[in-house]
């Protein structure tokens, strides 16, 4: 049964994430983007920016691994091997770049139960070393609601 009481809440934050260049040309290549900005230093830097910029979905990186873990604890009751993805929003408020050391605080959001499947809406806060707002995601998964519909 997935517990509903987690609705409204928000988990304890998890990092610093350390952004580095060669994650963020490794997972340019791995997504086939050859944007200079991802990949090139000094076409970064003649563009304005300080280093090097991750692609707009690298922030699964590190959002995901932490939403995972949330999923995995028996206390949510959440079936992680039955789970599909149902939507992904992913806003910024700058870009990611090298060189950020970045906190996740997930929040949840919504839990709602139709057609025999919950459907659980997560948000993750992602902000860097001073607090100040880089991303925000929203994650809409979906997994068989079972015995407890």
């Amino acid at each position: 049964m997935v517990d509903q009481s987690w609705v409204g809440r928000a988990l304890a934050p998890v990092g610093p994430y350390q952004v580095g260049r060669e994650k963020i040309r490794e997972f340019a290549v791995a997504i086939g983007d050859g944007d200079p900005l991802f990949h090139d230093l000094a076409a970064a830097r003649a563009a304005g920016h300080p280093d090097l910029l991750a692609p707009p979905t690298f922030a699964v990186c590190f959002t995901m691994p932490v939403i995972e873990a949330f999923l995995k604890d028996p206390a949510l009751g959440w079936d992680y091997t039955r789970m599909v993805h149902g939507d992904q929003r992913i806003s910024f408020h700058r870009p990611v770049r090298a060189g950020d050391e970045l906190t996740t605080v997930v929040h949840v959001d919504e839990l709602r139960t139709r057609a025999g499947n919950h459907m659980l809406t997560l948000r993750c806060e992602v902000a860097d070393a001073t607090g100040e707002p880089v991303v925000t995601t929203h994650s809409m998964l979906v997994s068989p609601a079972g015995e407890d519909a």
